[in-house]
């Protein structure tokens, strides 16, 4: 990850840099790294992420029909 600072804008470029870390995943992953999950917990979660994720695309898909 590469992020250009021009005319000394820190701001700008700390604000562009969060952005991006936080549309490729790093905070979630900082997140789940930040204590030991035990592996049914792991389970319980990633089901329930692609229970979310199906049901997300089924009324994206639905409401595209109407």
């Amino acid at each position: 990850m590469k992020i250009e600072v021009f005319d000394n804008q820190i701001e700008a470029a700390l604000k562009q840099l969060k952005k991006q870390m936080l549309k490729d995943g790093v905070f979630q992953e900082m997140k789940k790294r930040a204590h030991y999950e035990k592996p049914s917990v792991k389970r319980k979660r990633k089901a329930a992420q692609a229970q979310k994720k199906r049901r997300k695309a089924m009324k994206r898909f639905q409401g595209d029909s109407d």
